[in-house]
């Protein structure tokens, strides 16, 4: 479906990719609502032209990569506020298309990465900051198993396992898409070395360096001062690309990019708080192999 000439894992070989920004806070910018408990998926429901748009600012603004407004959708969430099953998994679907149809809109090559949440982000009480929800690791599968198979048959590029606080919840993740040949990236949110849940960083960078699926390790939704840490350990614990959206708290202009680079980062962007001009000068200040 999505229009890439390459795939994104061959490129991240050569060369770095600018991914976008904070999406909540570019429809919140734009005056969508985002209240009510389902955020960035209320608009996606209502207003999918307020979706599209944020996706194509971040698009001309310079961004190679787009992640979808999935990231708070979840079947039993939605349940909630009235969708059905039925209507919460076409929901799944518009949001890659919205991106697809936004990557189209420019002269660049951008990818389009399918935004799995925690399950901490459906709640919506924050726990996704802390993680050990009181779920095993199977509970967990279940939960993310119907939302990963409908995002998969959107046919977005890569899926993106982000802000993921633990690793029981990276291992029911990695385990749904064991033998599936689907790509992704495993982005956990970290504090102070640890994940936020207050596991060692080499254990969890090792879950993912064992899973085929998984083509990129990194952190997102986090300080920028944790971002240097956690790539070094990362590293330590595989090969593969890495990756760095922190949030944005003193300016992109404080991050030290090139040490980042170094380290093995290949996608760099920005979380919360980073809107597209910050994506326009981080990709300014990146260009280069």
């Amino acid at each position: 479906m999505t229009r890439a000439t390459a795939a994104l894992a061959e490129v991240l070989a050569r060369r770095t990719v600018i991914l976008d920004g904070g999406l909540g806070d570019q429809l919140a910018a734009q005056g969508c609502d985002l209240s009510g408990g389902l955020w960035s998926g209320r608009v996606l429901a209502e207003d999918p032209a307020g979706i599209e748009a944020a996706h194509t600012a971040f698009a001309r603004a310079g961004a190679q990569v787009l992640i979808t407004a999935s990231y708070q959708v979840g079947y039993e969430a939605f349940a909630r506020h009235g969708y059905d099953r039925a209507r919460t998994t076409a929901l799944l679907r518009d949001c890659v298309a919205l991106a697809d149809r936004a990557a189209r809109a420019v002269d660049h090559e951008v990818w389009v990465a399918a935004s799995v949440g925690p399950y901490g982000a459906t709640l919506a009480d924050r726990s996704e900051y802390r993680g050990r929800y009181g779920l095993g690791v199977r509970e967990l599968a279940a939960f993310h198993r119907p939302r990963i198979e409908a995002l998969l048959g959107a046919g977005a590029d890569v899926l993106a396992l982000e802000t993921i606080p633990d690793t029981d919840e990276a291992e029911a993740l990695l385990s749904v898409l064991a033998g599936t040949g689907a790509r992704a990236w495993l982005s956990y949110t970290v504090a102070a070395g640890r994940t936020r849940a207050g596991q060692p960083l080499a254990e969890a960078f090792a879950l993912a360096a064992a899973a085929p699926e998984v083509i990129a390790v990194g952190v997102n939704c986090c300080a920028a001062k944790d971002v240097l840490p956690a790539l070094e350990a990362a590293a330590a614990a595989t090969a593969k690309p890495l990756l760095a959206y922190p949030n944005d708290s003193s300016g992109t202009a404080d991050w030290p990019l090139p040490a980042w680079r170094r380290a093995g980062a290949r996608l760099i962007g920005g979380c919360c708080g980073v809107g597209p001009p910050r994506i326009a000068a981080l990709r300014a200040g990146l260009r280069g192999p």
